[in-house]
């Protein structure tokens, strides 16, 4: 956890494409800059999708693991 911004959790495992990142844009726009947001997805294309996200939209994408199939995204909030 950052020592000056809680972490937020979004578990979309079970969604499909586009709708991980949706969902994901939605809990951002509704965070503090510099809060982080960490997104677990089960979707193979969020591996994509997240990062491509997050270029875009101007946010950090801190990292980006899998564990046992789930997609685990720590992205910070611009």
């Amino acid at each position: 956890m950052d020592g000056n911004h809680p972490e937020s959790e979004l578990d979309v495992t079970g969604l499909l494409c586009p709708l991980p990142v949706l969902k994901a844009g939605k809990r951002l726009k509704a965070m503090a800059p510099g809060e982080v947001l960490v997104v677990k997805a089960s979707d193979a294309m969020s591996k994509i999708d997240m990062p491509h996200f997050c270029n875009e939209q101007g946010h950090e994408l801190m990292s980006a693991d899998e564990q046992g199939g789930i997609f685990i995204f720590r992205i910070r909030r611009k």
